[in-house]
């Protein structure tokens, strides 16, 4: 993953949460800030992610595949469309070979259970 070139950012790893379950952000706020990421912004929909990620730069983006009413790999892939959002990762519940079709035809780079979030798991998926 890049590091961002803010002074201020010390190597830490810049994320984006994008996922309509607000307990889940939490958790992975809580989670990844533990671990030494900074999440800098969170989105429910598609929208917001979209402008969180032109407001805000950002390492990596989190994209939830079943984003409530949404798909949540049209939005990794309209992120990559605009050449926002960093690093594109999948996220779900759903095991890594239920969604592996998905993840290889979306523009997202890799994949992360929702059970298995690390930074070093984010490292991992996207090499």
């Amino acid at each position: 993953m890049p590091a961002a070139h803010d002074p201020g950012h010390r190597g830490r790893v810049r994320c984006l949460i994008v996922d309509d379950s607000e307990r889940f952000v939490r958790s992975a706020r809580r989670l990844l800030e533990r671990e030494g990421a900074t999440v800098v912004a969170t989105a429910a929909t598609g929208a917001e992610a979209l402008a969180a990620a032109a407001a805000t730069p950002v390492d990596v983006s989190l994209v939830d595949v079943q984003l409530g009413g949404e798909s949540g790999v049209d939005v990794a892939d309209e992120l990559a469309r605009r050449g926002i959002g960093g690093t594109i990762l999948l996220i779900s519940t759903l095991a890594a070979e239920d969604v592996a079709e998905l993840v290889a035809g979306s523009a997202a780079v890799g994949f992360v259970g929702k059970s298995d979030l690390s930074v070093e798991a984010l490292q991992r998926a996207s090499r």
